[in-house]
């Protein structure tokens, strides 16, 4: 059995799906693996390291992907190399079904196993798999970090002979795993920090990290059976919206979380609720590749309105490409354990497996 996996397009994509400690873990499973030239170069990773940890390094990116019986990658492949996948291969990523629809219709109809890895189910099982969760945690963190970075004042209250600097006060929207690795993130910095989410259950997850949970008046609990977000009422938007105007007034730092999968990221801080905010304000829209939770958002530019910036990226784990890398590859070989008839030593498409039952896309 053979795993291969190709570098990504390097302008959208660091992270990597293999690193030397994993490829150990394979070969423990009876799988080679086969990886393009320089795959973890751009990282620091030479294939030196690669090759001593019991890899094979190909020039011929089209060998790799026609021969490995499981690819991983992060994306979705160009549409050159998803037409070197053939039937009964395996592919695993995290590829946008919504997206990128059309592409996987066209590998479905070759009987290519396509399996995105953001449709797991949140089930205990399946933790250890989780992409989700492990890349949004470092996603909140490093979105405090950039945050914080393009404000221009001192975070935490300062104390001096000339005077005391107040702590700066940070709202987070959205409490899932993104927003409470934020909550946790900002308060350790020494920011107040607030924070407002659709789903009730967040509220004590909020309060035990320190953060003051704003509670819209006769909340409906807005959590699907799979723990995720869905869509508000009108009414209750209109509630929020209200509550939130009236926060923003006294809010320097923003971060926004808010996604539900499958759909646009929700409008959350309107036009007018900027006109709150005062000037030297920051927000991050962690949602800007969806169309972001603030108006004006912008993938991969800094808008600057009424003197409050608002930030977004494509792809934050960019800037934290090796730790992201470390856990992407560990939760990829988890779900190729899973996916593994140890007994027979190949690939057992088990659909009886709620975990591979929801994650095979395009069937």
């Amino acid at each position: 059995m053979k795993v291969g996996s190709i570098l990504e397009n390097q302008t959208l994509e660091k992270r990597i799906a293999v690193t030397p400690e994993i490829v150990k873990k394979y070969l423990s499973l009876g799988f080679e693996i086969f990886l393009s030239k320089d795959y973890g170069s751009h990282l620091g990773i030479n294939d030196k390291e690669y090759l001593e940890a019991g890899a094979k390094i190909s020039n011929d990116e089209t060998e790799i992907l026609t021969n490995s019986d499981v690819i991983i990658q992060l994306g979705m492949l160009s549409d050159e190399k998803s037409s070197l996948i053939k039937e009964n291969q395996n592919l695993i990523g995290v590829f946008n079904p919504y997206e990128n629809k059309n592409k996987i219709e066209i590998l479905s109809k070759k009987k290519v196993n396509v399996f995105s890895l953001e449709m797991l189910p949140r089930i205990t099982r399946a933790q250890s798999m989780d992409i989700l969760s492990s890349q949004a945690n470092l996603a909140g963190y490093k979105a405090v970090i950039e945050a914080f970075a393009n404000f221009e004042k001192a975070v935490p209250m300062m104390m001096t002979a000339a005077g005391t600097i107040p702590a700066a006060k940070v709202l987070v929207v959205g409490a899932g795993v993104a927003g409470l690795q934020a909550i946790a993130t900002a308060k350790r910095m020494g920011a107040i920090v607030f924070a407002t989410d659709v789903r009730m259950a967040s509220k004590e997850q909020v309060e035990s990290l320190g953060g003051k949970f704003l509670t819209v008046e006769g909340s409906e609990n807005l959590e699907t059976e799979g723990g995720y977000a869905k869509e508000a009422s009108e009414e209750f938007k209109k509630k929020q919206e209200n509550l939130l105007a009236e926060t923003l007034k006294k809010i320097d730092i923003v971060v926004c979380t808010a996604l539900i999968p499958g759909k646009k990221a929700p409008l959350i801080i309107k036009e007018n609720m900027l006109n709150n905010m005062q000037p030297g304000s920051v927000i991050y829209d962690l949602a800007a590749v969806q169309g972001g939770n603030t108006a004006y958002t912008e993938a991969d530019k800094v808008i600057e309105k009424n003197g409050v910036r608002i930030m977004g990226e494509r792809n934050i784990l960019n800037k934290l490409p090796v730790s992201a890398s470390n856990l992407y590859a560990k939760n990829i070989f988890n779900f190729v354990d899973n996916l593994l008839d140890k007994e027979k030593k190949k690939i057992d498409i088990d659909l009886d497996d709620e975990i591979i039952k929801k994650t095979l896309i395009g069937l």
